[in-house]
């Protein structure tokens, strides 16, 4: 059984045999805290080919993802695996507003 979700959830647990595609952010970090587990990377690009990687994970491993894009964990075992956030995203500022927008609250005074 393949679950798909839009976001990762920062903690996943899977029985052996389940699947689930997550879209993950470039620099995340996977840990798996407990069981063993493969990972299919984002597709990426070799010249004119696209190519996936596959990574066999267990338990205490932690795997850096440095692209961003669709991932597959698959369990091979019980799996409990949390996904870090890249540290660019955690460290990041406050978001400043766009320069339209400073534009129009300088024009209307807001």
């Amino acid at each position: 059984m393949i679950t798909t979700l839009s976001q990762a959830p920062d903690s996943i647990v899977l029985e052996p045999g389940q699947s689930l595609r997550t879209s993950v952010e470039a620099g995340a970090w996977l840990q798996l805290a407990e069981g063993s587990a493969r990972v299919v990377s984002p597709p990426g690009w070799f010249g004119e080919t696209v190519f996936m990687t596959e990574t066999l994970l267990e338990e205490g491993d932690m795997h850096r993802l440095p692209h961003g894009g669709w991932i597959e964990v698959s369990a091979l075992t019980p799996v409990h695996l949390r996904v870090h956030a890249p540290m660019a995203a955690r460290a990041a500022a406050p978001a400043q507003p766009r320069p339209v927008m400073r534009l129009v609250r300088l024009l209307t005074g807001w």
